[in-house]
């Protein structure tokens, strides 16, 4: 499995990514942990810290284990669901976070409720999928000429809320995950299945690198 985390300190330019969802133990960490596998396999560890990927429950568990089926889903992506422990969402994690990303559109609302010129910068997570797929990603600045990753991502960012308007999902629905909690295996399956899907174009277009 790959690490979770590197020791020592962050580098001082850091782009923020904040994943949200109810409890913070089924969606919110499966986002979180498979965005830090697929970062860190395209940019490596040392490169990879410049993005931090964190999440936290509008209603969170505070110090909960990870869900098990999540857990255990994230095990069959090779991604590691070690050290895990549920937050509750706070005003200082919007604050920090460069871009947020919510399993439904309640909870993006939830999000920019709370203030702090949130609105520019939330999204759910398939919302946001499906806005980056349109930004024209020769638009944005390249790490490989020179510009810094954080200079990209947050380009992006501008990018994706300038289409939202424009680009409206054939139903609102479209742009939510649905909750596993308490059901089978096989429905954390399908969710980690459409996490992992949504994220792909999410961490190239912010890293420049394919799978």
């Amino acid at each position: 499995m790959a690490p979770f985390a590197e020791p020592g300190p962050l580098p001082l330019d850091t782009f923020r990514i904040l994943f949200v969802c109810t409890g913070n133990i089924c969606r919110s960490p499966i986002a979180e942990r498979l965005a830090r596998l697929e970062i860190d396999s395209r940019l490596g560890l040392r490169t990879g810290r410049r993005i931090v990927v964190e999440s936290a429950g509008t209603w969170g568990h505070e110090g909960a284990p990870m869900e098990a089926h999540a857990a255990t889903v994230l095990g069959e992506y090779g991604a590691d669901s070690a050290g895990f422990a549920g937050r509750e969402l706070l005003d200082e994690h919007v604050i920090d976070a460069d871009l947020v990303l919510t399993a439904t559109l309640d909870h993006r609302a939830q999000v920019i409720s709370m203030g702090h010129a949130a609105g520019l910068r939330t999204f759910t997570i398939k919302e946001f999928t499906r806005l980056v797929q349109r930004v024209d990603s020769r638009t944005l600045p390249d790490p490989r000429d020179g510009a810094r990753l954080t200079e990209r991502a947050r380009a992006l960012v501008r990018s994706a809320a300038a289409l939202r308007g424009w680009l409206l999902a054939s139903a609102p629905e479209f742009d939510e995950l649905r909750d596993p909690y308490g059901a089978p295996i096989g429905m954390f399956r399908n969710c980690g299945e459409e996490i992992f899907d949504a994220l792909d174009p999410v961490v190239t277009a912010l890293t420049g690198v394919a799978r």
